[in-house]
């Protein structure tokens, strides 16, 4: 699967009820990102950390990453500080990682890369 095949796709709400996806589906998903994400070890999260040059650059990219989440409905967990963030996707309602943290960080990386 590609970066732009996922970037194209919707998020689909979970409730929790499914199982997060396995440590070989999540690591095939993982290939279609840019080469930064990080899996943590426990499988849970994905996590991809974006330097800028300036406040303003890093903000921005704020902005833009809680505009994906709003119109995509799923919310990272992000650290900001003066000249980089990191953002973190993780599907709370199952503990674990889904196709829609890799849908977003797809998305996120379209707004760099």
């Amino acid at each position: 699967m590609s970066d732009q095949r996922l970037s194209n796709q919707k998020c689909k709400p979970c409730e929790g009820g499914v199982p997060p996806l396995g440590a070989s589906a999540a690591g095939e998903l993982l290939q279609a990102l840019h080469p930064d994400w990080q899996k943590s070890d426990d499988g849970k999260w994905i996590s991809r950390r974006f330097e800028f040059t300036q406040f303003t650059a890093t903000m921005g990219f704020v902005n833009a990453v809680a505009w994906i989440a709003e119109s995509e409905g799923h919310h990272p967990d992000m650290e900001v500080s003066y000249r980089y963030c990191v953002v973190r996707w993780t599907t709370h309602a199952i503990d674990g990682l889904s196709e829609n943290d890799f849908i977003c960080a797809a998305k996120v990386d379209r707004l760099i890369d």
